[in-house]
């Protein structure tokens, strides 16, 4: 059986912005899934921002463990997943009122008014019931007895009431799918698929997400539901991909596009351990993945693979990147090719590990002893993480230096469409290793390219190609120990001008410029769609205002300095104190302001606007 088709004509809507929000075992996050997947099936365009509790197992029915999942469909091209919801999901009274002050005027409340009652209420911190105190009178609430109706229709099932009860996100689902006119044979697909080693969840499931649909159709609370067609998006293959995917499967197409073997070692930490869990999945594609006992471990193992051969990456978040920086050192001394993903949460210390923060910038250029310079290449959008994986890899293999993919929480756990690109279109990342002496009848390991200043690369075992490796300074050319002053400078130097080189290698910065604009809006990382965002508004109100964004972050691209002396007026949008600012400044010595956030969340693009508005 499936939900009665809506005799109900939908009504067009450009688009939606949807929050999901319910205590951390209400499934929430499950439930936006779902709807996202769907709605990325139907065609729209979508942008997600999950928003998963700080507190492990903090108390149910408190504001401390409600969890959210927003997303915004649309049926032309979009930047972000809104800035604030227009219809609230909300399944208790904690769920509410976490977010009621970020609904739009106006907007929907979808409430189960089962869950308002009073203990319910006394840990949300309600002195009286919300829906009948007319506090809600700025919005329209719709009530719906969502736990007793998903009860009602898994009673003949044999399911125990409490566990039946965990179905009533699925009765949600089914109501939201009604409302927007989302296909309804994805889910029962994927319920099926699921849950079918566990045929009670399953039938509950299923039971439960027809009949938010079929209550949908029958209650009369809406005049008719509502539709948001198919978006006109370039042609090609689609699929639904969140940053932490994104990297994995870059990473996976670097391996390939290098004809090397992929070693991933890592120590478990949110928000990155979904890359390794995802690698751990593609032992096929020749991806050997280590979990260690510690990040300091796991670098090693990083290290060792590097030497052996492999393209090596160690991921982690600030914290592990704290851990990891005397090893990294290492791995500068040495010239190896090495990946260091850096998923950027809220610090410092532990922080707010299931937020998202830009915080780790000056970390990644300065955060070890001595003179250790490496490359930085940051991720845009979640699926710009394939991009970025793939770009860090190649300079990391041609400069044989390591470098730092900078992604963040919310790129690592959003989702956005990714067209599938042509394996013809991605980069030649074959790797020559040395197979003999290149010194007369002597191997020197640090004799330099000419043009890169990378040292040549050597399998162990190679007949006549062993070589001395650690941390303690070499002697330029041949490798060996050495503590003289003047050949320290050298090499430091070289290894300062081998980065620096890179500039040469990198795309320029590019400018959306209108024509005639005094404000550029300087962006990096996850910026750049809500910075966009906030440009575009702002050119509809009137203002000529430009945007760059930067992928490159050092080398910065070479024509930086002149594209920053351009114009008279800098924002850069940063979820920082202002770190690529000081960055900027004392590179070029231009006037660049910051309009900076630190609140484990991303911006909206009215808040980037309002910045934009007061500078000109």
């Amino acid at each position: 059986m499936t939900p009665e088709t809506s005799t109900l004509k939908p009504e067009p809507l450009a688009e939606v912005v949807i929050r999901f929000a319910g205590d951390s075992g209400d499934g929430m996050q499950l439930t936006g899934d779902r709807f996202t997947d769907v709605s990325a099936a139907f065609g729209n365009d979508l942008a997600t921002l999950p928003n998963y509790p700080a507190e492990i197992r903090a108390p149910a029915g408190t504001i401390a463990g409600v969890s959210s999942f927003q997303v915004q469909i649309s049926d032309h091209d979009i930047l972000t997943p809104g800035d604030l919801p227009t219809v609230l999901v909300a399944m208790n009274p904690a769920a509410l009122r976490a977010n009621i002050d970020e609904l739009a005027k106006g907007g929907t409340i979808l409430v189960n008014s089962d869950a308002f009652d009073q203990r319910n209420l006394d840990k949300a911190g309600y002195q009286a019931n919300p829906l009948e105190d007319g506090s809600l009178s700025a919005y329209r609430v719709i009530q719906v007895s969502m736990t007793s109706m998903t009860l009602e229709a898994t009673k003949e099932l044999g399911v125990k009431p409490r566990d039946a009860e965990r179905s009533k996100n699925f009765f949600a689902l089914g109501l939201i799918s009604w409302l927007y006119t989302r296909p309804v044979e994805p889910t029962i697909a994927w319920i099926d698929q699921r849950f079918g080693n566990k045929e009670l969840v399953r039938t509950a499931n299923l039971a439960a997400f027809k009949a938010g649909y079929n209550f949908g159709d029958t209650a009369e609370l809406w005049e008719h539901p509502y539709e948001i067609a198919p978006a006109s998006l370039p042609p090609g293959q689609y699929r639904q991909i969140t940053g932490n995917l994104a990297t994995s499967l870059g990473l996976i197409a670097a391996g390939h596009l290098s004809k090397l073997p992929v070693t991933y070692a890592s120590y478990p930490i949110t928000p990155a351990s979904d890359v390794l869990h995802e690698l751990s999945r593609h032992k096929n594609f020749g991806v050997r993945t280590f979990q260690a006992e510690d990040e300091i471990a796991a670098i090693g193992v990083a290290i060792g693979a590097a030497f052996a051969g492999h393209l090596a990456v160690t991921g982690t978040s600030g914290p592990g990147v704290d851990l990891k920086s005397e090893a990294m050192g290492l791995a500068v001394s040495l010239e190896l090719p090495l990946v260091i993903l850096d998923v950027q949460r809220g610090g410092p210390s532990t922080g707010l590990p299931t937020k998202t923060e830009q915080a780790d910038l000056l970390l990644a250029m300065y955060g070890r002893h001595g003179e250790a310079p490496m490359p930085i290449v940051a991720a845009s959008t979640p699926s710009d993480c394939f991009d970025a994986a793939i770009e860090a890899a190649r300079i990391a293999l041609k400069y044989r230096t390591p470098v730092l993919l900078l992604t963040d929480g919310y790129l690592a756990n959003g989702a956005e469409p990714w067209r599938l690109p042509a394996i013809d279109d991605l980069p030649d990342l074959t790797v020559e290793f040395a197979t003999k002496p290149n010194h007369g009848d002597e191997y020197w390991p640090y004799l330099r390219d000419p043009e890169t200043l990378a040292r040549p690369w050597a399998l162990p075992g190679t007949p006549g190609l062993m070589h001395r490796i650690g941390g303690i300074e070499k002697q330029d050319g041949t490798g060996n120990v050495n503590y003289d002053p003047h050949n320290h400078e050298k090499m430091v130097h070289l290894r300062a001008e081998k980065i620096a080189r890179i500039a040469r290698d990198i795309p320029p910065v590019e400018v959306d410029d209108p024509g005639g604009a005094d404000l550029l809006v300087l962006g990096w990382g996850s910026t750049w769609g809500v910075a966009q965002q906030a440009v575009r508004q702002a050119r509809a109100n009137g203002r000529r205002v430009a945007h760059a964004h930067l992928v490159h972050l050092n080398p910065f691209p070479a024509n930086l300095g002149e594209v920053l002396r351009a114009y008279p007026k800098v924002l850069v949008p940063e979820m920082n104190l202002g770190q690529l600012s000081r960055l900027v400044r004392a590179e070029y010595l231009v006037d660049a302001k910051s309009v900076t956030k630190v609140q484990g969340l991303p911006f909206r693009a009215a808040e980037i606007e309002a910045a934009i508005e007061e500078m000109i």
